[in-house]
């Protein structure tokens, strides 16, 4: 299949008083058109800035983004507004990303007035109310506001804006974080529903290792701005190898209780290491039980361990036995 969607050592740095943050440091993969990648790692791991930089909401400071084999690295203004039709985005908090001052009506049908797409107030109208009951919004709801809505049906009006153009690509910045669990299920099988029925491609951003094997094809770890393992879904759940991996599916909680059944838990000591001009060698090394010294020096290069399956570590093998 091909891909959609392809970053080559993408990077995105910040000024600080205290120096230059690499939130985002030499970060390559590929989406294929009509499938999932789910990105992980803990807050503050560069996540949520990597899916800003692909669709522009921030500036990358190096690196390449290529939408469907072309380059869309640097754009004037004008081709910018162009490529977006192509490229929206759902954000974690649904009450801040909305407009208090607008209707749900008016939220949903602004892209359509910005682009123009449908110049009759009544046509405007008959998409909005079909938009709404896409994503399940009862058009009751036409006219109210953000604050009188719960969580869920605000989101769900995240969505509906988000597909107002028809999109070949979003990028879904952890949308289930701030819902209840049962509101949760409802958002994610109502995304699943309309990926299918569109062809949409996601870049599904999330901590929650229990919501990205639901949704994901592929799954993308981070750890301080680094790619540190990438697979199928599959293949990271069945044969974890990067030992930050591991340790992250070591804390997701069973669902059921399965008598006799013990899980080994992996406690990750030592400190945090400064995303602010970090030192040489890997960046997990400070909470890794296998680093050794030339951990400290030397930086692990994203190597395919097993076919389809990248890992940075110098010790892969050595740890899993391969």
């Amino acid at each position: 299949m091909a891909k959609l969607l392809e970053a080559i050592n993408l990077k995105k740095y910040f000024k600080t008083p205290k120096g230059t943050l690499h939130a985002v440091d030499g970060v390559s993969f590929s989406i294929e058109a009509g499938k999932t990648l789910g990105v992980v790692g803990e807050s503050g791991c560069g996540k949520s800035t990597l899916g800003r930089v692909l669709i522009h909401l921030l500036d990358r400071t190096d690196g390449k983004i290529l939408f469907e084999g072309q380059d869309i690295s640097d754009l004037n203004k004008q081709q910018l507004k162009e490529v977006r039709q192509n490229m929206q985005m759902i954000f974690q908090d649904p009450f801040a990303s909305l407009n208090p001052r607008q209707s749900v009506s008016e939220i949903i049908a602004e892209p359509l007035q910005i682009y123009n797409r449908i110049p009759s107030k009544a046509d405007l109208e008959k998409q909005v109310f079909s938009l709404m009951d896409t994503v399940g919004l009862a058009r009751r709801l036409a006219n109210s506001y953000p604050h009188e809505l719960d969580g869920g049906r605000r989101q769900r009006i995240g969505v509906a804006r988000a597909l107002a153009l028809n999109p070949k690509f979003i990028v879904c910045d952890e949308p289930v974080s701030a819902l209840d669990v049962s509101i949760q299920a409802q958002i994610l099988n109502l995304m699943q529903d309309l990926q299918e029925e569109r062809d949409l491609t996601y870049l599904f951003i999330t901590h929650n290792l229990s919501v990205v094997k639901h949704i994901s094809d592929d799954i993308l770890v981070m750890y301080l701005g680094k790619v540190v393992e990438f697979a199928s879904d599959e293949e990271i759940f069945e044969h974890r190898l990067h030992p930050y991996t591991k340790a992250l599916l070591a804390a997701v909680p069973l669902p059921v209780y399965q008598p006799g059944r013990k899980r080994e838990r992996q406690l990750l000591q030592g400190e945090l290491s400064s995303p602010i001009n970090p030192k040489p060698g890997c960046r997990f090394a400070s909470r890794c039980p296998y680093a050794k010294e030339r951990c400290l020096t030397e930086e692990p290069p994203l190597v395919e361990e097993m076919p389809g399956h990248f890992v940075a570590c110098h010790y892969t093998k050595e740890i899993n036995n391969l």
